[in-house]
C-alpha cells in the first residue's frame, strides 16, 4: 500500500488535466480505423510524460513505453474507437460529429460504450507512474488500440509488429466501463467475456408479382420461417447449463408492397463460451437456413459469410487472483466478484498472441444514487443505460479516478520491488 499511495499522490496533478481531456475524446468521437485525432492526442501525452511512443500501428494504433531499469513487463491497454450512433445524453460536451463510415454511409459518432474513458484511464495511469518512477522497476507498455468494434484491431496491431515492439511482457491488464455504479470494480476468474459471431445469411427466391405468389418462390416467408426457427438453437440444442445467445439484428427484403423479391439478408449474432457451443451453433444456423431453402424450393443454395468476429476472453488465474486480491486491499468493499458478460471484447487476439498471460476487469460508470434508486424500484433494465446506448455516458467522477487508480494498483502488483 505504500508503494501505491507514492504513485498515487500525483492523482489531484492528473485529474486537473484528465477530466478535460475525457470531456474532449467524447465530445470528439472517431470511428474504428478513423481513430487519427485521438491518437495524436494520446501520443503527444504519452511523449510529454517521457515514453517511447510507436504510432501507426495498424493505422492508428499508439504504443508507448517506458523502461525504468530491470523488472518485469506490464501491457496496458485501452480501445479508442467510437460508435455509429446518435448521442442523446443532452450533456454540455455531447458528441455531434457525423463522419462517412467503411460504407460511404455518413452516419452519426458517439463514445457509447465508453472507450473514451479507457483511454483517458490509461492515460492518467501511465502519467503517474511516469512521475514516481522511484516508487517502481520495469516496463510499462501502455497500449492504444483502434477498431475494437470491428473486432480487428488488435489483431491488426499484431499483424503490424507488435512483437518486435514490446517483446513478451510478463502480464497483459485491460478495463471496460459498464452500467454499474461508478467506484466499483469488478473481477473474475476464467470466461469473462463472450465469443461472438456475426453471420450475413442471403436466401434466394424467384421474384414476381405479388398479385402472383404462386409463381414465386417467396424469401420474405422463407426468411421468417428460418427466424422463427433460429429461436430453438438455443433453447432446444445447448444444454440449459450452457450460457449462449442468438440474436437476429437484421433483415432486408423487397422495395414494394406488390413486388415479391427475389432475394432476403438476415443478419445474425451468436454469443459463446467454449469453442464446442460456438461451432454447435454455427453448425445448427447452416443446418436450419438450407433445410428451410430446400423446403421452400429455392432456386440457388444459400450463402453465409461470417463477419465482427471476437475471440472469448478467459481470465487466466493467476493474474487474476492476484489483482482481484489488490484491489480488495485498496479499494475494500467496492471490488467484489462479478458473473460472464455476454458482450464481447478482441483484447484477448494480444496477449495471445505473444504467449502472455492477462486478466481483464470491469469499472462501474452510472451515478451511484441513480443506479440505487434503479436497484429500490427494480428498474435497472429500464433506467440504466447500458453501453451502447445513445444515453450512456460514464458520470465523469469517480469513474475516472477508479479507472486510473485501478490501472495503478493492478501494474503495481508486477511492478512495485
Amino acid at each position: 500500500m505504500a508503494v501505491e499511495r507514492t504513485v498515487l499522490d500525483g492523482l489531484p496533478v492528473v485529474r486537473s488535466w484528465q477530466e478535460d481531456f475525457y470531456r474532449h475524446l467524447h465530445q470528439h468521437p472517431e470511428l474504428s480505423h478513423q481513430e487519427h485525432e485521438t491518437a495524436a492526442a494520446v501520443a503527444e501525452r504519452l511523449r510529454g510524460d517521457g515514453f517511447e511512443v510507436h504510432d501507426g500501428l495498424a493505422g492508428t494504433g499508439v504504443v508507448g513505453i517506458l523502461r525504468n531499469g530491470d523488472g518485469p513487463t506490464v501491457l496496458m491497454r485501452a480501445d479508442m474507437d467510437a460508435l455509429p450512433v446518435r448521442e442523446a445524453t443532452g450533456l454540455p460536451y455531447a458528441s455531434e460529429v457525423t463522419a462517412t463510415d467503411s460504407q460511404g454511409d455518413e452516419v452519426p459518432v458517439a463514445h457509447a460504450c465508453g472507450h473514451d474513458i479507457h483511454v483517458t484511464c490509461l492515460l492518467g495511469a501511465a502519467s503517474l507512474l511516469a512521475h514516481a518512477r522511484e516508487a517502481w522497476n520495469g516496463t510499462v507498455v501502455a497500449l492504444f488500440q483502434p477498431a475494437e468494434e470491428t473486432g480487428d484491431g488488435a489483431r491488426g496491431m499484431v499483424e503490424d509488429g507488435l512483437a518486435g515492439l514490446v517483446g513478451t511482457p510478463d502480464v497483459a491488464l485491460a478495463q471496460h466501463v459498464v452500467p454499474a455504479p461508478a467506484g466499483s470494480v469488478g473481477t473474475r476468474n476464467g470466461p469473462l467475456f463472450s465469443a461472438a459471431d456475426s453471420m450475413r445469411v442471403t436466401v434466394h427466391g424467384r421474384g414476381g408479382h405479388g398479385s402472383m405468389p404462386h409463381v414465386t418462390v417467396d424469401p420474405v416467408v422463407l426468411a421468417a420461417m428460418i427466424v422463427v426457427r433460429l429461436q430453438t438453437v438455443v433453447s432446444r440444442r445447448i444444454p440449459p447449463s450452457e450460457t449462449a445467445v442468438l440474436t437476429v439484428g437484421s433483415i432486408q427484403a423487397g422495395t414494394k408492397s406488390n413486388i415479391i423479391p427475389d432475394r432476403a439478408v438476415i443478419e445474425l449474432n451468436l454469443r459463446t463460451y467454449t469453442e464446442h457451443t460456438r461451432t454447435q451453433m454455427l453448425e445448427a444456423v447452416e443446418r436450419i437456413v438450407t433445410a428451410e431453402c430446400r423446403a421452400s424450393e429455392c432456386p440457388k443454395d444459400p450463402e453465409f459469410e461470417l463477419f465482427d468476429r471476437f475471440p472469448l476472453t478467459s481470465n487466466d488465474d493467476g493474474p487474476t487472483t492476484r489483482v482481484a486480491a489488490a484491489f480488495g486491499r485498496f479499494f475494500g468493499e467496492r471490488a467484489e466478484s462479478i458473473g460472464p458478460q455476454t458482450a464481447s471484447e478482441d483484447f484477448s487476439d494480444i496477449p495471445t498472441a505473444l504467449g502472455v498471460p492477462y486478466t481483464y476487469w470491469v469499472i462501474g460508470g452510472i451515478d451511484p444514487d441513480t443506479y440505487q434508486r434503479a436497484v429500490d424500484s427494480d428498474r435497472v433494465a429500464q433506467d440504466v443505460p447500458a453501453n451502447h446506448s445513445p444515453h450512456f455516458a460514464p458520470v465523469i467522477q469517480p469513474t475516472c479516478d477508479t479507472g486510473t487508480q485501478a490501472m495503478v494498483v493492478a501494474a503495481l502488483e508486477w511492478l512495485a520491488p
